[in-house]
């Protein structure tokens, strides 16, 4: 209980504080904060704790359970669309299922993911969150959410685009990196300093989220949004995480991954949604709620497993 509640003053305040930040800071505050953390202040976090974490074990299984979350999450949310259709008669339009599918399925394991895994699981554990996250969830979401949003939004064609933004992703290329890292003696104050320039990335990751959680003010589409929360953060974690002892999964490992799989949607769901033409205020309003969500599911979760 002690460990939940200094997660939440933390998770809390750093997110107030951005969200205040984003109110009163120019709107290209946030714009490039993003891009200097995308660029180097998770790249040097995912390096940083690489060397903490323990890779022994089935860590690759972390990926698979990811991509089994992303299609019964999507599989799920299919389902309510057309029993929705088939007993109300009122069938959504192709951009608002679209948004609803992706926030059913995709999981803000990375920003949000990494520091409740840090905090609540440990960095011997860091690498189940992190295979999770960077083998599964970002080709999960800029693959099989391209696809889903091409075929439901408008008609993209610059499919090349997407496939160079996984490509030179520097999270990847870090991860990669760090992996070969890991083998290299430093000197102690080196990396004091690398870990303390980690751990100040995942603070600012999340203010970031308040910042962009302070441009969120659309409510109208919560009904749909909260469906698709039902499901991406209460059932396919409840499915998947009691199915993790077949997979020979459990204890503090079974942690992390439910709690990647619990993650609320990620914003990937909205970039998707702008960049197809979706329902952009049912994936503002995914983001928002989720957010306000996990506070409640977090130590549902932490109890359950």
């Amino acid at each position: 209980m002690t460990n939940i509640l200094e997660l939440y003053v933390k998770l809390v305040g750093l997110v107030l504080v951005g969200f205040i930040l984003g109110r009163k800071l120019s709107p290209s505050v946030p714009t490039r904060l993003a891009q200097f953390l995308f660029w180097v202040g998770v790249p040097i976090s995912i390096v940083a704790f690489l060397r903490q974490t323990d890779l022994s074990g089935k860590i690759w299984i972390a990926p698979a359970i990811a991509y089994l979350a992303t299609i019964l999450g999507a599989f799920l949310a299919w389902m309510w669309i057309k029993w929705q259709g088939y007993f109300t008669k009122n069938i959504p339009s192709k951009p608002t299922q679209g948004s609803f599918i992706l926030a059913s399925m995709v999981g803000n394991t990375g920003y949000l993911g990494y520091p409740i895994t840090l905090a609540m699981v440990g960095k011997e554990y860091f690498a189940w969150a992190l295979f999770y996250d960077l083998l599964g969830t970002l080709f999960a979401a800029y693959g099989l959410g391209v696809a889903l949003a091409a075929r439901m939004g408008s008609d993209f064609q610059n499919y090349w685009q997407i496939s160079k933004a996984i490509l030179i992703n520097p999270a990847l290329w870090s991860f990669a990196f760090g992996l070969l890292f890991r083998q290299v003696a430093i000197p102690t104050p080196v990396e004091f300093a690398l870990d303390k320039m980690a751990w100040i990335a995942v603070a600012l990751s999340l203010a970031l989220i308040g910042m962009r959680l302070s441009k969120l003010n659309s409510w109208r589409s919560l009904p749909q949004a909260g469906i698709g929360l039902i499901i991406k953060m209460l059932i396919v974690p409840l499915i998947l995480g009691s199915a993790l002892p077949l997979f020979g999964i459990s204890g503090k490992t079974a942690q992390a991954i439910v709690l990647q799989m619990a993650m609320p949607p990620a914003f990937a769901t909205l970039v998707l949604a702008e960049t197809f033409n979706l329902d952009r205020e049912l994936a503002v309003t995914a983001l928002a709620a989720g957010s306000v969500v996990l506070l409640v599911t977090l130590p549902l979760w932490l109890w359950l497993f």
